[in-house]
């Protein structure tokens, strides 16, 4: 595991050469008599700690004040804690993930009331900046690698539980672009839906009925999500049924899943792994920039990178 983690850690920061060059100037930045709100959906994932721990230390780190709040996974609580972020007004507000159906009118909220928004993995026109992984060139990675994985045919489960989430729509819809190249993909229909919280055990039991009204090994070749929690879910109800022939496959990085994919014997084909506390530390950098006066790009990128069988072998 340290092995792969190592490589991991410099196949980012050979990828990050755009990055090395913002931290250079991450010196001179600071948030010293600053005020900064953040509103995370949830932190139950570890995507989502980490981000959220991200944001926090580096706010403390550039000498600012952080009110940061978690929604533990409920739209109205997130709305309701936006709301006592705007009737503070901070100097700014860094806002993680969530519904955008739900959010968007409460982050113009904020915009109208004069605080800089800026956004986690949150796509959305109100937002200063919006810090994330390159999604669209994630998603199509995933995807290709397993069509690859299934010789460019087969049946595939796909959870699709959360399209209002920006991030998980792109990498949906990039899943769904790349298999205009390969019709002998097939989506299993109807789409699996994953849900919070129980996500792992949901998972287990979905993919366990699919593969029952499928016995026949080859009937189904893979299963998709756009997070790996339920690949992991997925990935024991694979191993349970004895149907190693299918290969799991998500996006975020999380340990357990990481560790799955260095096993030979797993069924977990591959992990898209993201840097979510850069991603935390780099939103707060852009906030830190804008307040000091500084030009701050619509988007940042930060690097992630594929982890397959391939790989995980060679740097494990």
């Amino acid at each position: 595991m340290k092995g792969i983690i190592g490589a991991l850690t410099l196949g980012l920061a050979a990828a990050c050469s755009l990055a090395a060059i913002s931290s250079a100037s991450a010196e001179e930045l600071s948030l010293k008599g600053k005020r900064i709100g953040v509103s995370a959906i949830g932190t139950d994932h570890y995507w989502d700690l980490m981000a959220f721990k991200g944001i926090q230390d580096r706010v403390k780190e550039l000498g600012g004040e952080v009110i940061a709040l978690d929604a533990g996974r409920k739209d109205q609580q997130q709305i309701a804690q936006l709301q006592t972020l705007i009737a503070q007004t901070p100097d700014a507000i860094i806002e993680q993930l969530g519904n955008l159906e739900v959010l968007n009118p409460w982050l113009q909220k904020i915009r109208d009331a004069g605080i800089p928004l800026f956004t986690v993995d949150t796509a959305t026109p109100h937002a200063i900046n919006n810090t994330t992984s390159n999604n669209y060139n994630i998603g199509a990675e995933i995807a290709l690698q397993m069509v690859a994985d299934m010789g460019g045919k087969g049946n595939v489960l796909v959870f699709n539980g959360f399209y209002s989430v920006p991030v998980c729509k792109i990498r949906y819809d990039q899943l769904k672009y790349v298999l205009t190249s390969f019709p002998d993909v097939k989506i299993v229909e109807p789409e699996l839906r994953d849900v919070i919280p129980n996500t792992v055990q949901s998972a287990y039991s979905n993919v366990t009925d699919m593969l029952t009204k499928a016995p026949e090994k080859g009937s189904i070749g893979a299963v998709w999500a756009c997070w790996d929690v339920p690949q992991i879910g997925a990935t024991q109800a694979v191993e349970a049924a004895g149907r190693n022939e299918v290969k799991t496959y998500g996006i975020d990085g999380s340990p357990e899943v990481i560790k799955m994919v260095m096993d030979p014997k797993s069924s977990a084909g591959a992990v898209a792994a993201q840097q979510p506390y850069e991603i935390g530390k780099t939103s707060v950098d852009n906030a830190a920039r804008y307040l000091a006066g500084q030009k701050v790009a619509p988007f940042t990128f930060v690097p992630a990178v594929l982890i397959n069988k391939e790989n995980a072998a060679e740097k494990g």
